[in-house]
């Protein structure tokens, strides 16, 4: 590539930048929660195939779960159902269970080209763990104005009668005690499997309660006596099955109980820097048209097809539950970790003091590469080795965007965010 070649794609760069960044109110994040019934145990044997397919049709940046029951199960998650075709999620370190001896555990996994975790707890209570995560948007903005999502993972004593629905409002409790400790405008999501069978349930009152340090709202506001009542039949979670026979695990019943939520902060249904999409709500699969059947019913059309509610049928006894977020700002432009043939790629394009570049077999020795700032100013030049990865020091550079290009050869321009 000769000097004019090089300042044209530079210019043609930076324009598409400064149109990405005027561009708010296009950036979007899928979110999924989902009880994977005693994964990966369960039957049928190849659910991680089956899951693929699932979180392929959705594509979930955001990814919540319940019901995993070892580290092997969430690797499986990730290393197979999420990154068997792309390497574009990260998972949190996964976590025993510490409030009982019971194995089963909530996980979040997340995309790495939106998110970086920057903090991770548990919230010890009488039967499980409540996960708390703290995500931090990727965005252009985030040295100047981060955007962080706390987000908290639960699955609640399961059945009803006074003593269980005394247990879960005990769990909550905890949870929203907790909210006292986190700043007053935190964005927040409040996920899993509730197990609740009415909206007059303790529980459910405290996790809405106005006077809570930060008030949560059910994105769809349908209060009502959710079980085994057909009036609520478009946002049954539960079962998914009318028999467990052949599967070994989970319930049968057929769909009947909305279990499965995703709360949200009241600041998260009127704040543009993230806000909820309305309408986006769903439990994913259901039709509206199940009741009491088998969630692949041929009579049950509509919006999820037969492919997609048999998949969900053979996963798990329950549905997964979706919504999508938006915001004003806008992400760093490119995947952290796409490893495409014949070419080159970051392992992350939010950098602290170093940039870690990995680069095909055809990429040899003596080629230059160029690293310059938004202006097309070359502020640093490097002479590639034979190595396939390759680390280049930035510290000295100032905080913002860069981009990197290859004097010599043809490739794509790849960028970075320098804190």
């Amino acid at each position: 590539m000769n000097i004019s070649e090089y300042l044209k794609n530079s210019i043609l760069t930076i324009v598409l930048v400064f149109i990405s960044v005027a561009s708010f109110g296009q950036e979007t994040i899928n979110s999924m929660f989902y009880n994977l019934l005693e994964y990966p145990s369960a039957s049928p044997a190849n659910r991680r195939q089956i899951l693929q397919n699932i979180l392929a049709d959705y594509s979930p940046d955001i990814f919540m779960v319940c019901e995993l029951e070892t580290n092997e199960g969430s690797n499986d998650i990730l290393d197979f159902s999420l990154n068997g075709n792309v390497n574009a999620y990260s998972a949190a370190p996964f976590a025993t269970n510490q409030s009982s001896d019971g194995e089963l555990q909530q996980n979040l996994f997340y995309r790495t080209s939106k998110f970086d975790l920057i903090d991770q707890d548990l919230i010890i209570t009488t039967v499980r763990d409540i996960n708390q995560y703290v995500l931090r948007l990727k965005t252009v903005d985030m040295v100047n104005n981060p955007i962080d999502i706390y987000i908290f993972i639960a699955h609640l004593k399961s059945s009803d009668g006074g003593t269980n629905e005394a247990i879960r409002l005990e769990m909550i409790t905890e949870f929203t005690d907790h909210l006292a400790t986190l700043p007053s405008d935190s964005n927040v999501i409040f996920a899993g499997d509730l197990n609740m069978y009415n909206a007059d349930e303790d529980g459910y009152i405290e996790l809405l309660d106005p006077s809570n340090a930060i008030v949560l709202k059910d994105p769809i506001d349908s209060p009502g006596d959710w079980n085994n009542n057909e009036s609520f039949s478009g946002i049954h979670t539960q079962s998914t099955r009318i028999s467990s026979a052949g599967f070994g695990a989970g319930a049968g019943g057929g769909l009947d109980d909305r279990f499965d939520f995703i709360l949200l902060s009241e600041n998260m249904l009127n704040t543009p820097s993230l806000q909820y999409v309305a309408d986006t709500y769903k439990a994913y699969g259901n039709n509206g048209n199940c009741y009491n059947l088998d969630i692949n019913d041929p009579t049950c059309t509509g919006e999820f097809s037969q492919i997609t509610r048999t998949r969900l049928y053979n996963t798990s006894d329950h549905l997964p539950v979706v919504l999508t977020l938006q915001t004003d700002q806008t992400f760093i432009l490119g995947s952290t970790s796409y490893k495409a043939p014949s070419t080159w790629y970051l392992e992350s394009n939010l950098i602290a003091n170093q940039i870690t570049l990995s680069f095909s077999s055809e990429i040899r020795e003596n080629h230059t590469i160029i690293l310059s700032n938004t202006f097309g100013q070359q502020v640093v030049a490097y002479n590639l080795n034979t190595n396939n990865t390759q680390n280049i020091d930035v510290s000295a550079l100032a905080s913002g965007i860069y981009f990197i290009n290859s004097k010599d050869i043809n490739l794509p321009t790849l960028q970075f965010l320098k804190r």
